[in-house]
């Protein structure tokens, strides 16, 4: 009895790991469809792909959701508004300024941020082993990006991108516990959806939908149910099972899971330099993940 009480806690990690490795695979696999929107109306494609998104997770999760109250809609908002809204700007004027590898360190280095300051949000401290193991994770990550040049504009979106993706987790700690991870991942997406609806009509058109080809409307499908309604979920129920800080450390696949999708898509093999560095994000994610020794007790 006393074995089966201790190994709870350690299958919910193991689902919590699970959940969140799925959502950062999708992600990972996103760079390849989203190269495929280059010279898209922006605005008008994230308001398709969270309006869809929206309606999956809606029609499942309806009888889950409660009504955001106070200081909640500061909290959802800040995640549609940062993680959602001004991370895929950032992403796409960045990219004009910066190579990719540049944007994907800036991602790589989440992990560290998460590490501490994700405890401290959920009242706990920052661990030594989190933070060694978000450094190594960041440090392989950096080596499968590699290092592109940028301008100065470039690394100034790069920071946005960075503070960004630490806010799409972050912000999402003071309400999971209520709303859990369908209810944070459904208000969120509604409120993106707006935001881009109204950001696409004045800038682009509310007739920009039409210029969209088969090509678009698949590429939207996938980032809307895969890389979104899915991904959301997966990595919200991660953050709620494991902590921010723990949870931090699987971003560290999503750049693995893009050169290993770039190879299956007809991609160059990656250099030796890529495979160092995904084995040095696997031992991160070992050091980082391994269940703490327990406590022996008083004797």
């Amino acid at each position: 009895m006393v074995t089966s009480v201790l190994d709870r806690p350690r299958a919910g990690t193991r689902l919590a790991v699970a959940a969140g490795s799925t959502g950062m695979v999708f992600v990972g696999c996103s760079v390849a469809v989203s190269s495929l929107l280059v010279g898209s109306p922006l605005f008008t494609v994230q308001a398709l792909r969270y309006g869809i998104a929206f309606g999956l997770l809606f029609l499942f999760a309806r009888k889950r959701l409660v009504a955001p109250r106070g200081a909640e809609w500061l909290w959802l908002s800040g995640i549609a508004v940062t993680g959602m809204v001004i991370f895929n700007v950032a992403l796409v004027y960045g990219s004009r300024h910066a190579e990719p590898a540049v944007l994907g360190v800036a991602v790589a280095s989440v992990p560290v941020v998460l590490a501490a300051v994700g405890p401290l949000l959920q009242g706990a401290r920052p661990t030594a082993r989190a933070l060694l193991a978000a450094l190594v994770v960041t440090g392989g990550a950096a080596l499968v990006e590699g290092l592109g040049r940028s301008d100065a504009l470039g690394l100034l979106w790069a920071v946005t991108v960075f503070a960004c993706e630490a806010g799409f987790t972050l912000l999402a700690v003071p309400v999971l516990g209520r709303h859990g991870p369908w209810g944070v991942s459904v208000h969120t997406t509604w409120i993106a959806t707006l935001m881009f609806a109204a950001i696409g009509v004045v800038r682009e058109g509310p007739t920009a939908v039409l210029r969209l080809d088969r090509a678009d409307l698949v590429s939207i499908g996938y980032l809307a149910v895969c890389v979104t309604a899915l991904a959301f979920v997966l990595w919200y129920t991660c953050v709620d099972g494991m902590g921010a800080a723990r949870a931090g450390l699987l971003t560290g696949i999503a750049p693995v899971a893009a050169a290993v999708c770039g190879v299956a898509l007809g991609q160059p093999v990656p250099g030796p330099l890529v495979w160092v560095g995904i084995a040095v994000v696997a031992v991160g994610l070992v050091l980082g993940l391994r269940p703490a020794d327990p406590d022996p007790g008083p004797r």
